[in-house]
């Protein structure tokens, strides 16, 4: 149970709720760049609860993305560092935590029971709060707004932690959360093209470097304790 709980408060509580707040000061492309600490955060992780050992060349090429996120946030923010990037950077630091939780969980109770069970495990938190601000009138709320919401909850929240968890567990968590260099380019694209939003030479070279760095980091080795 209390390995459940750590998945819930990550991913089904802490991350979606981190980065929505936000998403509400910042742009989703910027967000889209800060989330690229998520592979670095993911392996510490992983070699905390699982025990993974990735090598120096990993670690020197995650820390230099890193490095480069958090520049990211200082240029873009005007030199300082504001309530939107520390919320996401909670945001990461939760939904690390419980896709090492998960991963491990995995190997013992299947994918998707980890993620099943999590979103059950969340209900009596969940509850009282989704009773609370229930729209007085849904046919009010914008149906671009019903249909986000609606694959937010389907895919992002449940179905595709199926294979997420299966990969993790497979493949090993380190290695495999560097396949999230992935998301900043389809976030920033989503962002473009769904938001209308504005994408900026600073943004797409701070992706292109970051996401770099990862993939130099994935050709490395990670071992695990024996």
């Amino acid at each position: 149970m209390p390995n459940f709980a750590i998945v819930t408060a990550g991913v089904v509580i802490g991350f979606p709720l981190l980065s929505a707040v936000a998403m509400k000061d910042a742009a989703a492309s910027h967000g889209a760049v800060i989330t690229g600490l998520l592979p670095l955060s993911t392996a510490l992780c992983g070699a905390w609860r699982a025990g993974e050992r990735p090598s120096r060349g990993f670690w020197l090429f995650a820390c230099l993305g890193s490095a480069l996120v958090v520049m990211f946030a200082l240029v873009t923010g005007g030199g300082s560092i504001r309530w939107a990037d520390l919320a996401l950077l909670g945001a990461v630091g939760s939904a690390a935590l419980g896709y090492a939780e998960g991963a491990v969980l995995a190997q013992t109770f299947g994918s998707w029971q980890v993620i099943c069970w999590s979103l059950i495990l969340s209900i009596p938190a969940l509850l009282p709060i989704v009773l609370q601000h229930l729209p007085a009138n849904f046919a009010a709320v914008p149906l671009s707004a019903m249909l986000a919401f609606l694959y937010v909850s389907i895919f992002s929240m449940f179905l595709g932690f199926f294979a997420w968890y299966r990969g993790l567990s497979l493949g090993g968590i380190a290695r495999i959360g560097q396949l999230q260099l992935i998301q900043p380019f389809m976030t920033i694209f989503a962002s473009v093209v769904l938001l209308g939003e504005h994408l900026s030479i600073e943004t797409i070279g701070f992706a292109a470097a970051v996401i770099t760095c990862v993939m130099l980091g994935k050709r490395t080795q990670v071992g695990t304790k024996s």
